[in-house]
């Protein structure tokens, strides 16, 4: 998949530079090209399971366990031993072996009579970008001898939960004229279908930036947890500092405490970014605008990636979520986007990060064209008089200087993140990246 991104955006409160990507998929077409747009809206990973398969985690590959694995792969050559990493697997490792045999639902008749088995706590796993954290969750989960569990962005799994709360509210009997809605709370039902389908949850990227997420959070996550859940998370923040600076904060720090008494708090934090290390590279994938003939070479590009593929160069309409979503140019599982198309509405630098968040969970191959190096392309322009901040700000009843230290208005979260999506893009640019994303001798849909 191709996207360009020719642009030099300014938005409130942040800045985004010049950006244009060329993207080819490892999944087919279908599926994440009709993922994409609600992708970059909210960042969800829906198949993270499918890519720590094919990526050849397992115990199909013969380990006992996750620090069995990891040690296979230390004397193989594949990773070089990081005492950090490895003592956070130790208590992966223990936990997954408590997991053998737990349930968090009733496995027949009469074990509903009896007192449900204590779950053990999880785990909440921050530190620096590009430390292996998402490595050793992923190398944890493939190993739990559980058809319940679910591997899924944060993002994702809050636009799951929403998803839910709606259609329940939907489901509810209309209030007769005259009469009182009685209140109805569909959160506690929410978390219930939730603890049915999954007694393990693992959480890529826990990060609050949404007030409709962080005023849930606490009521969700305790039914969550009473009813037997086990969440792992991993985050780039330790858990006090979630929601840092966000709208109404001081309704979600509750949330905090119960996060801290059913998951221990492990920080894997080397000091390396193991994604910036010296690997060999893919050739040339980040591209600047100013270079000459640029346009051209990625069109070549992308015709000799097209020229591969059991279709034609056509353009595309796909509906998501009722939302019509136009592409100018694709062909099978290549496609040749705009930052338009994908990410430029309001919140554009967060579209951004959840978008690229998405295409690294799903191994997607990326040439990118930009105004300016990787490591400018996002700044803080400090400039807080953009119209839609003002009329945010007129709707909450603030003014300009209690709205400065609000992260929403400040960009603090983006710029947070945006350290991960330069890690990740670094990444994406080595040759190992390159090839795990190769889906030529695989099976199209």
């Amino acid at each position: 998949m191709v996207v360009r991104v020719p642009l030099s955006l300014t938005m409130s409160p942040s800045a985004l530079l010049g950006f244009k990507c060329f993207l080819t998929q490892q999944y087919s077409s279908k599926e994440l090209l009709k993922s994409l747009p609600e992708l970059c809206r909210r960042g969800y990973s829906v198949k993270a399971q499918q890519a720590v398969e094919e990526s050849g985690i397992g115990a199909a590959a013969g380990f006992r366990g996750p620090l069995d694995h990891y040690g296979g792969m230390i004397r193989d050559g594949t990773l070089r031993e990081d005492e950090h990493q490895k003592a956070v697997l130790q208590k992966l490792e223990g936990l997954h072996k408590t997991l053998r045999g737990y349930s968090n639902t009733p496995t027949s008749f009469f074990s509903k009579f009896f007192t449900k088995p204590k779950p053990p706590k999880g785990y909440y796993i921050y530190g620096d970008v590009g430390t292996g954290k998402t490595m050793v969750m992923d190398m944890f989960y493939s190993y739990v001898e559980t058809e319940k569990k679910k591997r899924v962005h944060f993002h994702g799994f809050m636009l799951d939960v929403h998803k839910r709360i709606h259609r329940l509210k939907q489901s509810m009997p209309k209030r007769k004229a005259g009469k009182m809605a009685k209140s109805y709370d569909p959160i506690a039902p929410v978390a219930e279908e939730i603890s049915e389908e999954a007694c393990l949850l693992c959480f890529d990227e826990f990060q609050v930036t949404d007030i409709a997420d962080a005023m849930i959070l606490k009521q969700l996550f305790e039914n969550l947890f009473l009813n037997g859940v086990v969440v792992v998370a991993t985050s780039n923040r330790p858990p006090e500092d979630l929601y840092k600076n966000g709208l109404q904060r001081v309704n979600f720090v509750p949330f905090i405490a119960v996060l801290q008494k059913y998951c221990q708090t492990l920080r894997l934090d080397s000091g390396i970014d193991y994604r910036k290390r010296n690997r060999p590279s893919a050739g040339r994938l980040y591209f600047l605008s100013s270079e000459p003939d640029v346009e051209a070479a990625l069109d070549k590009f992308f015709d000799e990636l097209a020229f591969k593929q059991n279709d034609i160069t056509r353009p595309r309409v796909l509906n998501v979520h009722n939302r019509k979503v136009r592409l100018n140019k694709a062909c099978g599982t290549i496609a040749d986007c705009t930052f338009e198309e994908l990410c430029d509405r309001k919140t554009q630098a967060r579209r951004l990060i959840t978008l690229v968040d998405a295409l690294y969970d799903h191994k997607v191959r990326v040439v990118i064209l930009a105004d300016h190096p990787l490591e400018d392309i996002f700044v803080h322009n400090g400039d807080h008089g953009h119209d839609e901040s003002h009329i945010l700000m007129d709707d909450l009843g603030l003014k300009r200087e209690e709205a400065s230290s609000l992260s929403i208005f400040s960009g603090e979260e983006e710029t947070f993140a945006f350290q991960r999506t330069v890690s990740r893009l670094t990444e994406m640019q080595t040759e190992e990246y390159w090839l795990e994303g190769d889906r030529s001798t695989k099976s199209q849909v």
